[in-house]
């Protein structure tokens, strides 16, 4: 199992290697760039909050009009821009759209081109890359998400169930829509404690899904029978394997440490609208790991 931790050093852009099975094998998208001239990988610089899944795929659709859909990440690169250093995040990535390209100034054409050919084509860090993604399977992620910043037991005099997101919470969860936008979320699982469907709820919303409230999840019920919690986790996570469909689950930090060791992933202290992912293999496998920090 490959464990991809977000490295120490800064990630200033983003981008992907996206792939697809053609006649004589896999091939990649590249992008022609004229100054300076020469074929790279889709990539770009993030706008500020933005998650880099995120400006990976926003990025890809700008320079070739291809939309694509994330999955396990490849480790991140330098690059050298205007005599500065940015380092470059990239995902395996697969194409769910295409439209008609247009040249700009900083991207005159496009090429579906063998992985290979492609290969030749760019630089030995890029080569690296496509050579990795090539190699990897198709996977199905499994984001598991800590709801977002929530009003203090404190300050709450009703039903900790109904304790409400603050503002900067409910900023964490409409950020949080372009994450699993990304990587292509179609099902919505959550604790049933307000805090957690809220945090799922704008992504809901935007993609008309509905967010499955389970009270096994919930902090009061969870805690008295964490065994439940793996069997459900397990259950979902099969589902969505099964169906190839990305799933998204919404817990609290008390639970978060069984949802985790489901997948084999260590327990870490995640920040309030933190998400970890799971990269799961046909046969169930954790094959990669990220961490995504909460944007706002």
């Amino acid at each position: 199992m490959a464990h991809h931790r977000k490295s120490s050093r800064k990630t200033t852009a983003a981008g992907a290697v996206v792939v697809r099975e053609g006649e004589n094998g896999p091939e990649v998208l590249l992008v022609h760039r004229l100054a300076p001239d020469g074929w790279v990988l889709p990539h770009g610089a993030l706008d500020p909050d933005e998650y880099p899944a995120g400006c990976a795929v926003r990025r890809t659709l700008e320079q070739t009009a291809v939309g694509i859909r994330v999955q396990a990440p490849l480790g991140q690169v330098s690059h050298t821009v205007a005599h500065r250093v940015e380092q470059v995040a990239y995902w395996r990535a697969v194409a769910v759209s295409a439209g008609r390209h247009h040249p700009t100034g900083g991207a005159d054409k496009i090429a579906w081109l063998p992985a290979g050919e492609a290969a030749q084509l760019v630089t030995a860090e890029e080569r690296g890359l496509i050579e990795q993604a090539v190699e990897l399977p198709d996977s199905v992620p499994v984001l598991i998400v800590r709801h977002g910043k929530a009003m203090l037991r404190a300050d709450w005099s009703g039903r900790d169930q109904a304790r409400p997101l603050t503002s900067r919470g409910r900023r964490q969860s409409q950020r949080l829509v372009a994450l699993l936008e990304a990587f292509g979320v179609g099902t919505l699982a959550s604790s049933t404690s307000n805090r957690c469907m809220k945090t799922l709820q704008p992504f809901a919303k935007a993609n008309r899904l509905e967010v499955v409230g389970w009270t096994t999840l919930s902090e009061e019920q969870a805690e008295q029978n964490l065994k439940a919690v793996e069997r459900l986790t397990r259950r979902l996570a099969k589902d969505a394997v099964e169906s190839g469909t990305p799933l998204a689950i919404c817990g609290h930090r008390p639970v978060l440490p069984t949802m985790l060791a489901t997948f084999g992933i260590p327990n870490r202290a995640l920040r309030p609208g933190a998400t970890v992912i799971a990269h799961l293999s046909t046969l169930g496998e954790t094959l990669a790991v990220e961490y995504h920090e909460p944007r706002a």
